[in-house]
Parts: structure tokens; C-alpha cells; sequence
């Protein structure tokens, strides 16, 4: 038996970005950090930031493009997934994401209205209350070189 789960809580480091693959399926990335702190040999307080790339796919990529901003947090639930590919110089290059199947909006919505307020263009204003828990939808298919759009 073998587990691929993760579970974030985190805040995002930018607006999501969503493309569609040929077929027309959604697919939205944006990246979480989240924070650790510890003290070190000296007995400094330290603070250490990790970021993680997310990808949703389909109602959840577009429910995350109509609701989440920049500095919203929220959790999430999904898989590690790793990528290869070779670059533009013909180097292999690998790369880890989370493939998340459930998020969550944290904080209360005048948060999540600030977030927003302060990342979209010209202040506008969410237009409808965000979702209490977004459904229980696995992650998409799997992803080929073809299907990524980026």
C-alpha cells in the first residue's frame, strides 16, 4: 500500500492563472508559501519559507480563478506530482507540483475581500460569496507534454 497525500495551509504568492488544455478542460496555477518558524543552535528565532506550484483542473481551476487573489489563504488537499521535460538548451529539467483536488478559502470574507481589493486592477469587488468548501472532485486526467499550455 502507498499514499501520495498532501495537505497546505498556506497563502497565495500570486494571483491564479488559468489556460485551457486543447480540448477545452481548465487548468489553473498559482503557487502557496508557507511558513516555519524554529530556533537555531544560537537560540535565534528563524523563519523559513517554503513555495509550493498548485495546479487545479476543471470546476476547481475556474471556481479558484473567480475567487482567489494574492495573499488569500486557504488549505488544500491534493498529490505530489513530479514533471519532466527538456528546456530550450536541452538540459533535462524535473519539477514537483501539488495536484490539488480540494481547496478551501480561510480568514473571513472582508480577508478575502481585502485580497482581493488589493490585487485586482482598478479595485474590484468579488460579485458573489465564495464557496463554502469547493466540491470533492478528483484531480484531473493525467498530464502529457501536449496538455500542459505552458
Amino acid at each position: 500500500m502507498s499514499v501520495n497525500r498532501v495537505i497546505l495551509v498556506g497563502r497565495l504568492g500570486r494571483d491564479p492563472e488559468t489556460r485551457y488544455t486543447g480540448a477545452g478542460q481548465p487548468v489553473c496555477n498559482f503557487s502557496i508559501a508557507t511558513d516555519e518558524t524554529y530556533k537555531d543552535r544560537s537560540g535565534q528565532r528563524q523563519k523559513r519559507t517554503e513555495w509550493h506550484k498548485i495546479v487545479l483542473w476543471g470546476k476547481q481551476a475556474e471556481i479558484a480563478q473567480q475567487y482567489l487573489k494574492k495573499g488569500a489563504q486557504i488549505y488544500l488537499e491534493g498529490r505530489i506530482q513530479q514533471r519532466e521535460w527538456t528546456d530550450k538548451e536541452g538540459q533535462k529539467r524535473t519539477s514537483f507540483e501539488i495536484v490539488a483536488n480540494n481547496f478551501r478559502m480561510l480568514g473571513s470574507r472582508a480577508d478575502s475581500m481585502g485580497a482581493a481589493r488589493g490585487a485586482a486592477a482598478g479595485g474590484a469587488e468579488l460579485d458573489a460569496e465564495p464557496p463554502a468548501a469547493a466540491g470533492e472532485e478528483h484531480a484531473g486526467p493525467e498530464v502529457t507534454d501536449e496538455d500542459i499550455p505552458f
